[in-house]
């Protein structure tokens, strides 16, 4: 494992290939595909409750005081990153298919990571607290928000159709078991002091997401028509839109005055997008079509966005280091004098 991270190898990417290699050569059908769906449904449904019980509101609420801060990461998530998916039309077909493209749409329509963006915002040294409240709150919204924003966008841009009732299914499905989560807060603080639980059901849903919707594109025969070319040019799109949305992000947090801490957590909040959000949201929004194809860009963005943050955090960090040191030896010397 410590020679995964020196290559700056996710361990959680390789259970994601491994899940969707598992689907291509054993796909399940019939009864067990049955099983699959109901029980990455109940593994969506408490995972979101945990995440209810994990957000502690006085926290919030005292972090709001951030409002601008907030309202950055929340306009580069939700209004940026869709008015480039929507440009990003132009390069259908000669680039992108017409489900390729619904993906990387998808992917721009989806909220903020969490656990993700907190963790590369403490490696860089910055603005942590903020960083929870703004990432859980593009997760909250988005509960709202991307559904909204699929039916408005995607039924007049790709081939995707959603309309009003799947909106009601993901209230139902994500929202009610956060709003249950926090009713249940005080009884499951037990729970919440241990991360290994936690971390079982977050990743565990993602990875029965990712082979039951591999799995339903091996038995519908959707990836006999995705070439390698295609591949690696839905992979140059997801790069190229990750470096457009850092840039973006470097640039707002200058112009907009905001403290060094303040722009490490725009940039790592504002660029990231949640796989662990995003991957439920599809299987229910997208239910009957190829679900496989439309969420692989988020998974390859995923990917992308996890190495090229851990490098930056890691740079963040040693400028932090080194101003450290200068403001040190600066007053080891005002003394000496």
């Amino acid at each position: 494992m410590k020679y995964l991270n020196r290559l700056s190898i996710d361990g959680f990417m390789l259970g994601i290939v491994a899940s969707a290699v598992l689907a291509t050569l054993f796909p399940a059908r019939g009864t067990m595909a049955d099983v699959v769906e109901q029980g990455t449904k109940v593994a969506i449904g408490l995972l979101f409750l945990l995440y209810g019980a994990r957000l502690e509101p006085r926290e919030a609420i005292a972090a709001l005081r951030h409002w601008r801060l907030h309202t950055a990461v929340f306009a580069v998530t939700f209004m940026v990153f869709p008015l480039i998916g929507l440009a990003l039309r132009v390069l259908v077909p000669s680039v992108l298919t017409d489900d390729l493209y619904t993906g990387v749409l998808f992917l721009c329509l989806v909220p903020s990571t969490v656990q993700s963006s907190i963790a590369f915002t403490s490696i860089a040294r910055g603005n942590v607290a903020g960083a929870v409240v703004s990432a859980s709150l593009s997760n909250l919204a988005g509960v709202f928000v991307t559904p909204l924003l699929v039916v408005l966008l995607m039924n007049t841009t790709g081939k995707a159709t959603v309309d009003a009732s799947a909106v009601l299914m993901i209230m139902v499905q994500l929202l009610l078991p956060f709003l249950i989560g926090q009713l249940l807060r005080p009884r499951l603080g037990w729970l919440l002091r241990h991360t290994t639980p936690l971390k079982v059901v977050d990743r565990g849903s993602v990875l029965l997401v990712v082979y039951s919707a591999f799995g339903a594109g091996m038995t519908e025969h959707i990836w006999s028509g995705l070439s390698p070319g295609r591949l690696l040019a839905t992979a140059a799109v997801c790069a190229g839109l990750l470096a457009m949305v850092l840039t973006i992000t470097m640039v707002v947090g200058r112009r907009a005055g905001f403290s060094t801490p303040d722009r490490i957590v725009l940039v790592f909040c504002g660029s990231k997008k949640s796989l662990a959000t995003g991957l439920p949201m599809a299987a229910v929004l997208f239910a009957g079509q190829p679900v496989g194809l439309i969420v692989l860009p988020l998974m390859i963005f995923h990917q992308i966005q996890l190495f090229t943050c851990a490098v930056l955090a890691r740079r963040y960090a040693r400028r932090a280091e080194s101003a450290d040191e200068l403001v040190e030896h600066g007053q080891v010397v005002g003394v000496s004098e």
